[in-house]
């Protein structure tokens, strides 16, 4: 894929996976757009892929995913900057925190943090840059992962038998049954959109932080997000969940048709006050 006069938007990108695949997306002369929650850090990753790239197509957009506002007001800014976005990679989350921590965390909005920052916030994000990705051609990739855990309808927000492993899994399945929900709504306008498992247990810091070591390298994720980011072998290719570059099987549920429809009407209600008609 020719990248000189695309548009690509990767949150969580001043750190680890996010980072590497910027940088690379930046070399092959794309108009990378940065997000993440730390102005100071995001300027300075700005600065350090400018100069290890040369690239002059860089912007920094800072919103902290705990809050859905802050989502709201990031997608209103880039819809005022931007006619069209080319690749969309929903990367930012939040691991499952300290291996044993069984601490509850609630996001501004009051929701169980995991699940706003991994899913909701990457839902919001989305439904409301829709204008900017319906065009033929556009790709839009989350990043899942294999550890996935069914959604208890009855207790989204793990109020029972919490631990943030469970929180950090029921978010990236909740990733993929939204993947699966757009690509079927998104399919006539030839946009595609897939979920992927990366790596697995990368040396990145949300790694560390709960297994206390690391089974591969983030090198190894970014080439397959930038595979499923500018493959032409995957033109048409759209619903699928990807572990590294092979298709693979996600978490039953994710093919669950009542309970996709279930999490959509539950998305819509959760940040329903955010979503831009």
């Amino acid at each position: 894929m020719n990248l000189s006069e695309k548009t690509v938007l990767i949150t969580g990108s001043t750190d680890g996976l996010g980072k590497m695949v910027a940088t690379h997306l930046a070399q092959k002369g794309a108009a990378v757009l940065l997000h993440g929650r730390d102005p100071e850090k995001g300027e300075r990753t700005l600065e350090e892929i400018k100069r290890s790239t040369g690239s002059t197509k860089l912007t920094y957009f800072n919103a902290d995913f705990s809050s859905l506002l802050q989502v709201k007001k990031l997608a209103e800014e880039i819809n005022t900057k931007y006619f069209g976005i080319d690749i969309l990679i929903n990367n930012a989350a939040v691991g499952g925190g300290p291996q044993g921590a069984q601490q509850r965390e609630l996001s501004d909005d009051g929701y169980e943090l995991r699940f706003a920052i991994n899913y909701l916030a990457t839902f919001l994000l989305t439904e409301n840059l829709l204008p900017l990705l319906q065009r033929k051609g556009t790709r839009i990739i989350q990043v899942s992962s294999v550890g996935q855990e069914a959604i208890d309808f009855s207790d989204v927000m793990i109020e029972r038998r919490y631990s943030g492993m469970r929180a950090y899994r029921q978010s990236k399945l909740a990733m993929v049954m939204y993947s699966f929900d757009l690509a079927e709504r998104l399919i006539d306008n030839g946009v595609t959109v897939n979920a992927l498992h990366p790596a697995t247990l990368m040396n990145t810091k949300m790694v560390i932080e709960y297994f206390g070591s690391a089974l591969t390298r983030v090198e190894q994720g970014a080439e397959a997000l930038e595979y499923l980011a500018l493959s032409s072998e995957l033109d048409n290719t759209t619903g699928v969940y990807f572990d590294g570059k092979r298709p693979s099987k996600a978490n039953p549920q994710a093919h669950d048709l009542k309970a996709r429809k279930q999490l959509r009407a539950l998305s819509e209600e959760l940040t329903g006050k955010y979503l831009i008609r």
